[in-house]
C-alpha cells in the first residue's frame, strides 16, 4: 500500500471564517521566544558551543569549547533584550506567549516572575534549544515528558502549547501525545486546524518563520528595523483586506529577545505594533486565547480517511461510485494515496486515474453497467439506490405515459446505434434538458458519443463521492 502523508490541501480553495471575538478582521499573535541559558554549550552537557541566530556571522560551533562571545550575544537578550521588550508590551497592554525553554526559563526567574506578572502565556520550547532531527523517537519523547516536569517546577503551572523549532520528523506526533492544548511546530496556514492523534483530536495553531525577527540573522534577511516594520505592515494590511471581506485569518511574529531586542530593531516592531493598533477589528491574542477560541467555534470534526482505510473497507466505501464497477475502487487502493485523496474531489481523481487508464473493453463494460434512463429496471425499482436517487431527482420516476414511451424509444435508438445505454450526469438537467441532449447525442457517432459517455461516468462519480465526502 503506497501512501504519502505530507497533507497539501489544508483547507482548500475555500477557508472557514475565523469567526474571531468581537468581529475582529485579523488576530495578531505575538510570540516571544526565550532560548537564554537553553542554547547549546558545554556548559549544559553539550558537545560545542551554540551557532544559531545570532548576529556573529558564518558562526560555527566550537567543538568542546565555550565560545564567549556566543555566550554574551545570547547574555544580552536576557539582560536588557528581554526588558526592553517587556516594557515595549505591558506599556502598549499587549499579551504576549513566550515560546520557554525549560532550562532557560530555570535559570531566568526573575524574567520568569515578570512574565507571570504580565498574564503572559508561558507555552514551551523544549527541555533545550538544540536540534531534535537525530534523535532516537524515545530519546525525544523523554525530553518533551521532562521539559513538561521541569517547565511545570519552575512555572508552577503546566504549559499549555508547545514549539520546538528545532524538530524532527517525529516531533508534532509525540508532542501530540502529551495533552496539550495546542502545538505550533508547522508553518503551513493562516490558522489553526485540527489533526488526529489516535483516539485525541489535537489543535494546531501555525508558526512562522517569515515574519520572524530571525530574518535579522539569516540571508536574505533584514539589515534595519524599517525593513522589519515594512514586511510586517504588508503582511498585516493583506490578512485585514481578507477578514475585511468575511475571510479572517491569524498572523503570528515571532521574535527573540537578543535579535529584536537590540534598540535599531525594535524600533521597527513599536512601529508595526503602533500601526496595528490604530486598525479597528485587531484582536491580539495569546495563543492559548487562540486556541480557546477555535475550539469553542470551530470544534472537532471526524470524518472518513479513505487513504487510511484497509483494502476491504475501501472497495466496500467506494465500489460503488462508478457503477457495478468496483474493480475502479480495487486498482485506485494500490495508487499513492494521502490527505490530497480524502476529499470527493482528491478520490474521484484517483477513480478517474483507473477509469481513464483502463482498455477500451472495461471502459465499455462500466458504460453498458448503467442503467437505462427511465428505463425496465426503474419501473422495477431494481436500480442501484444512487441510480434510484438520482434518476428522481430530476423527475424521471413521474413521467407521464407519453414521456415515458419518449424515454423508452431514444433509449432502443440509442442503444441500438453506439451499443451501451444513453448517459447523462441528471444531476446537472431538468427532464427537459435531459431529453434535449438525448435528442441532440443520439446522431454522433460512435466514437464521439464514447469519450462523452466517458466523460458523463465521471461526473456522476463526482457527484456521489462529494455526497459522501467533503
Amino acid at each position: 500500500m503506497q501512501r504519502y502523508p505530507r497533507n497539501m490541501i489544508g483547507y482548500g480553495a475555500n477557508p472557514p471564517d475565523a469567526a474571531w471575538p468581537g468581529g475582529a478582521k485579523i488576530a495578531v499573535s505575538l510570540v516571544l521566544n526565550y532560548e537564554e541559558g537553553g542554547e547549546n554549550n558545554i556548559l549544559h552537557g553539550d558537545a560545542a558551543s551554540e551557532a544559531f541566530l545570532s548576529d556573529i556571522p558564518g558562526a560555527a560551533p566550537w567543538p568542546g569549547q565555550r565560545h564567549w562571545n556566543m555566550e554574551s550575544i545570547y547574555e544580552y537578550g536576557a539582560r536588557a533584550g528581554f526588558w526592553r521588550l517587556h516594557r515595549l508590551f505591558t506599556s502598549m497592554d499587549i499579551p504576549v506567549t513566550i515560546y520557554g525553554v525549560a532550562t532557560a526559563l530555570a535559570r531566568s526567574p526573575e524574567q520568569v516572575a515578570a512574565m507571570k506578572a504580565a498574564d503572559w502565556e508561558i507555552a514551551s520550547h523544549g527541555l533545550k534549544w538544540v536540534e531534535h532531527k537525530d534523535m532516537p523517537e524515545e530519546d525525544e519523547r523523554r525530553q518533551i515528558a521532562e521539559a513538561i516536569r521541569l517547565h511545570t517546577e519552575v512555572v508552577g503551572s503546566r504549559p499549555t502549547g508547545w514549539y520546538t523549532g528545532r524538530c524532527s520528523v517525529n516531533t508534532v506526533r509525540l508532542t501530540a501525545e502529551a495533552g496539550l492544548d495546542w502545538i505550533s511546530d508547522t508553518y503551513d496556514d493562516d490558522l489553526p486546524y485540527w489533526i488526529e492523534a489516535g483516539d485525541r483530536d489535537q489543535l494546531v495553531i501555525p508558526y512562522t518563520l517569515e515574519a520572524n525577527d530571525m530574518r535579522f540573522a539569516t540571508a536574505p534577511g533584514y539589515i534595519e528595523g524599517e525593513q522589519f516594520f515594512t514586511y510586517l505592515k504588508d503582511a498585516f494590511d493583506e490578512l485585514y483586506r481578507e477578514g475585511a471581506e468575511g475571510s479572517a485569518k491569524m498572523m503570528s511574529v515571532g521574535l527573540h529577545c537578543r535579535l529584536i531586542g537590540r534598540p535599531g530593531k525594535i524600533a521597527g516592531l513599536r512601529r508595526f505594533l503602533e500601526y496595528a493598533k490604530a486598525h479597528e477589528g485587531v484582536w491580539f491574542p495569546r495563543r492559548i486565547d487562540v486556541a480557546r477560541h477555535w475550539a469553542k467555534a470551530h470544534p472537532p470534526v471526524r470524518r472518513a480517511h479513505p487513504s487510511r482505510m484497509e483494502r476491504a473497507e475501501f472497495v466496500a466505501a467506494y465500489g460503488g461510485i462508478f457503477e457495478h464497477s468496483a474493480w475502479i475502487a480495487e486498482r485506485a487502493f494500490d495508487l499513492e494515496l494521502g490527505p490530497a485523496h480524502d476529499t470527493g474531489l482528491g478520490l474521484h481523481n484517483a477513480l478517474c486515474r483507473m477509469f481513464r487508464s483502463a482498455t477500451e473493453a472495461e471502459r465499455l463494460g462500466v458504460l453498458t453497467a448503467h442503467p437505462d434512463l427511465a428505463g425496465k429496471l426503474a419501473q422495477a425499482k431494481r436500480l442501484t439506490a444512487e441510480s434510484t436517487s438520482e434518476q428522481a431527482g430530476a423527475g424521471l420516476n413521474a413521467l407521464t405515459d407519453d414521456e415515458r414511451e419518449t424515454f423508452t424509444r431514444l433509449n432502443s435508438e440509442y442503444v441500438a446505434k453506439h451499443g451501451f445505454p444513453f448517459i447523462i450526469a441528471v444531476r446537472d438537467h431538468t427532464k427537459a434538458s435531459i431529453l434535449d441532449a438525448f435528442g441532440r447525442r443520439i446522431g454522433n457517432d460512435r466514437a464521439t458519443e464514447f469519450s462523452e459517455a466517458c466523460h458523463q461516468v465521471e461526473r456522476i462519480a463526482e457527484f456521489r463521492l462529494k455526497d459522501i465526502l467533503p
